[in-house]
């Protein structure tokens, strides 16, 4: 199909050899080589397409962004020209980074201005959270980290993207990386004027490019964005992600503007905080830098955030090689909001008064996600309650402030605190329970099994036998798999954040993108193991067995790493 871009076109859709719209008449093949296939978003400067390179062997997609001007007045046009190729100078000096799409082109056409970037297949971040349910603290984590990174990049090459948002973050179907698109609202750091003039005053039009309501800072609103913009934006954008709404349709603290969101979560004091002051209305207050947010992520949790001076010391590098008493109790949150059902740790104090927690529902997730489509997609849309439901989550508070939660149905219980048998683990995955935290799973011959995006936080694999297991994006958080088998095992983008590995055999196993932050690896054999892009420290793999063949992180051998 060709699609017709002139944005008065009753009929745009056409057969995909015509040459001119037969409804308008207009040329349907732009700038003599790019054929639109269908509109993918729309917005305040005009609309995004996805199109093809029709004189290009192969005709590789592309995504065409439509800049329309509100006026014609040639003022207004001469400003908006300078600018338009100051934004495109912009995105081709960022385009290099292999996160940000590539500027491939950019024309003018009657008045209209074109971007032409590359086409990124995958789910957007909001899509995610619609299709599978809201995000657990190690998920928030993870996409903070990774997103972190881009924005120092951005804030290196003094750009700004001012429109940070669920919609606007997309999970590469390719390699599993997050990408930053629509980069419509980029504004350089030297220029202070937004692309469109009033045509009466030559002033600022400042009905557009200002950000999505509730995800753009207050300073934005009033077209004074900075650095930090974007880190308040990145900060509303975790919020979403952890409760399924927009902030904006939160309340805020009448006094200091702040948005009040701690009794809608249950995280760990480390990111409430970070998250605090990433969202503080006043920019004297909030992280300017992202490397700052960076560095108090990374930096390890004081004793006071936990439960206990017993369990910080668990967490240290010197008691790593002894048994964890309490392996099978947990940590707070789970893969796709699922909470275990045992009592939790020091990670779960929340900093809110002792109200109930209401019940909620997941939506398990497809193994092949859509390409990205962005069409009728807003900032304020929040998550739909009509989920099947698989829990209820209680909150009882104790003398200490300890959580304990309960399983509300007979299937998760079953499965949450019975002991499985290897066929009835096969089973139930094949019937779609994704589902297994806290579960005995010790000793089970489980080779070659397919358990991508399974759910075992908290369970116990003690010398269970994985060889050659398809558990790509598991989360094996917390999980005790001391002397387990995963020699050959896909673990690429598997979550194992606390997890014990000691003495596992991980030979050869994929754990490119794997997080392994503050995973026990005293004795783990990761000869010839692949982990480019893991999350793990050096003091980490100093721990375990590694030899030439091992990939580092940063993808060199490991002799030469």
């Amino acid at each position: 199909m060709s699609y017709c871009i002139n944005p008065d076109c009753p009929n745009p859709k056409n057969p995909h050899a015509t040459q001119e719209c037969l409804s308008c008449g207009s040329t349907l093949l732009l700038a003599e080589r790019y054929r639109v296939l269908k509109a993918i978003g729309k917005g305040g400067f005009g609309a995004t397409f996805l199109a093809e390179n029709a004189v290009l062997p192969g005709n590789p997609t592309c995504a065409i962004k439509q800049l329309r001007l509100a006026s014609n007045d040639g003022r207004v046009l001469e400003r908006a020209r300078t600018l338009f190729r100051r934004e495109a100078a912009t995105l081709g000096k960022i385009g290099n980074h292999p996160q940000l799409p590539s500027l491939l082109d950019y024309f003018e056409i009657d008045n209209r201005f074109y971007l032409v970037q590359e086409y990124v297949q995958g789910l957007t971040l909001k899509q995610e959270v619609k299709r599978y349910g809201c995000f657990s603290e190690m998920q928030v984590k993870a996409v903070l980290d990774e997103v972190l990174q881009l924005l120092g990049y951005l804030q290196q090459n003094e750009v700004i993207h001012r429109d940070i948002k669920p919609a606007n973050i997309i999970r590469r179907r390719l390699d599993n990386r997050l990408v930053l698109i629509d980069f419509g609202a980029v504004k350089d750091e030297v220029s202070q004027t937004g692309l469109l003039l009033d045509s009466e005053t030559m002033t600022p039009n400042t009905s557009f490019a200002i950000g999505t309501p509730g995800f753009a800072p207050r300073e934005q609103m009033a077209m004074k964005p900075v650095y930090a913009s974007d880190l308040y934006a990145l900060g509303a954008t975790c919020l979403y992600l952890l409760i399924g709404q927009s902030p904006r349709r939160l309340d805020c603290d009448p006094g200091n503007g702040e948005i009040l969101w701690h009794d809608r979560v249950c995280i760990s004091p480390h990111l409430t905080q970070i998250l605090d002051k990433m969202l503080k209305p006043l920019l004297h207050y909030r992280y300017s830098s992202a490397e700052q947010v960076l560095a108090d992520l990374n930096r390890e949790p004081s004793s006071e955030a936990f439960s206990s001076e017993e369990t910080a010391a668990e967490l240290t590098l010197a008691n790593l090689g002894e048994s964890n008493p309490r392996e099978s109790d947990g940590f707070e949150e789970t893969d796709y909001g699922s909470p275990p059902a045992a009592k939790a740790n020091g990670f779960s104090h929340p900093q809110v008064p002792p109200t109930p927690i209401s019940a909620a529902t997941v939506e398990m997730p497809s193994p092949n996600p859509s390409y990205h489509d962005t069409s009728g997609e807003t900032g304020g849309d929040s998550v739909s309650s009509s989920r099947s439901l698989s829990w209820t989550a209680k909150r009882t508070i104790s003398n200490s402030t300890a959580l304990q939660y309960t399983s509300a149905t007979d299937k998760t219980s079953s499965s949450a605190s019975g002991k499985l048998t290897p066929q009835t683990l096969k089973t139930s995955y094949k019937k779609g329970e994704r589902d297994f935290a806290d579960c005995d799973l010790s000793g089970f011959d489980l080779q070659h099994i397919e358990l991508s995006q399974v759910n075992f936080y908290g369970s116990k694999l003690v010398r269970t036998n994985l060889k050659g297991a398809n558990l790509h994006k598991a989360d094996l958080s917390s999980a005790s798999m001391s002397y387990a088998v995963c020699r050959g095992a896909n673990l690429s983008n598997a979550y194992l954040s606390y997890s014990n590995l000691s003495g596992a055999d991980l030979r050869g196993a994929n754990l490119s993108n794997a997080y392994l932050t503050h995973a026990n690896l005293r004795g783990a054999n990761l000869c010839g193991a692949n982990l480019i892009d893991a999350k793990v420290s050096q003091t980490q793999l100093a721990m375990a067995k590694t030899n030439w063949r091992t990939v580092m992180p940063n993808g060199k051998r490991s002799l030469f790493a």
